[in-house]
C-alpha cells in the first residue's frame, strides 16, 4: 500500500498537482498566507467555501459534488492524477483536503508530511506567483471513502471504537471554546491529534502510530470510525490510520453535528 504521506525528498523526484490548504479555524484566512509565499505551482484551496459547505448542521458539512468539481477541475487535475497538499501547520487542513479529494473521486492525494516547515527546512524556495487555472474533464461523485453519519457513530461507540480526535479538556466537557455544548459521544475513546505529531509537526513513524491506537483498542478488523468538534480534525486522525494500513469511515458531522438534536446523549469527563 502507497502511504498517504510524502515526504520532501519523495516530493522533489514527482511532478504532482500542489495544493496549498493553509487555513487557520480562528482566522486569519489563509489566503494571505499563501500569497505571502507558497511552494511553487500550487494552487490554493480554501476550506470553508470548497472543501466543506455552509454550516448547517455541523460547521463544516461535505461540500456538494458540484463544488468539489470545480475545485479539481480549475487545478487540473482528472480522477488519476497524482496530488500532494500541505498547509502550514500540523497538516490538518491538508488531511481534509485530502479526504474530501478522495471521498469525492480523485485516487492519488498524498499529505506533505510536515508540510510548508518541513518544505523550507529542506531549503526548498517559495513563490508568490499564482498558478493559472488549469482544465479537466472531471466530475465529482460521492461515496470514495466511508463515512458514518450520527446514527452510525453512536452503533460505533456501542459495539467497537469511536475516536474522538479533540483536545482531551474539549473531550472532557471542561472547556468547549467552539460549540453549544461540552462534552463527548458516549463511549468514545479520545485519542487527540497532539498525540499522533512530532515536536515539529511531522507524523510520529507509523511503528508508533500503530502501537499508539493498539493501545486504544484499534486493530485492523476493529468495527471503527473517527469524529471530532466539525469534521475536519477527524480526517487527520484517519489519514494517521490509512498511515498504518487501516480505512476508517469518519463521522463528518461529528460534535457540532450531534449537538443540534436535544435527545442524543452527552457523556462528561475523561473516561
Amino acid at each position: 500500500m502507497t502511504s498517504p504521506l510524502i515526504t520532501v525528498d519523495e516530493l522533489r523526484t514527482l511532478e504532482p498537482v500542489l495544493l496549498d490548504v493553509t487555513w487557520n479555524l480562528a482566522g486569519p484566512p489563509g489566503r494571505a498566507a499563501y500569497d505571502a509565499g507558497h511552494l511553487p505551482g500550487a494552487y490554493f484551496v480554501d476550506l470553508d467555501t470548497e472543501l466543506a459547505g455552509p454550516p448547517g448542521p455541523g460547521r463544516h458539512p461535505l461540500p456538494d459534488a458540484t463544488t468539489v468539481t470545480a475545485l479539481v477541475r480549475r487545478t487540473g487535475v482528472s480522477a488519476e492524477t497524482p496530488v500532494v497538499v500541505y498547509d502550514a501547520a500540523n497538516s490538518l487542513a491538508a488531511a481534509r483536503a485530502w479526504w474530501i479529494l478522495r471521498y469525492f473521486g480523485v485516487s492519488d492525494v498524498r499529505v506533505l508530511d510536515g508540510g510548508l516547515a518541513a518544505w523550507r527546512a529542506a531549503g526548498g524556495q517559495l513563490s508568490t506567483d499564482v498558478p493559472a487555472d488549469g482544465d479537466s474533464d472531471f466530475t465529482a461523485t460521492l461515496g470514495h471513502l466511508p463515512l458514518v453519519d450520527a446514527e452510525g457513530a453512536a452503533k460505533v461507540a456501542e459495539s467497537g471504537v469511536l475516536l474522538d480526535a479533540r483536545a482531551p479538556e474539549r473531550f472532557a466537557g471542561e472547556v468547549e471554546p467552539m460549540d453549544k455544548v461540552a462534552g463527548h459521544i458516549p463511549g468514545a475513546v479520545n485519542t487527540p491529534m497532539a498525540a499522533l505529531l512530532t515536536p515539529d509537526g511531522h507524523f510520529k513513524p507509523t511503528e508508533d502510530l500503530a502501537t499508539y491506537f493498539a493501545d486504544h483498542g484499534v486493530t485492523p478488523t476493529t468495527d471503527l470510525a473517527t469524529y471530532c468538534g466539525s469534521g475536519v480534525t477527524a480526517t487527520h486522525t484517519a489519514l494517521a490510520l490509512e498511515a498504518v494500513g487501516i480505512q476508517t469511515p469518519v463521522y463528518i458531522g461529528s460534535w457540532s453535528d450531534w449537538i443540534t438534536d436535544p435527545t442524543r446523549p452527552i457523556a462528561t469527563g475523561s473516561d
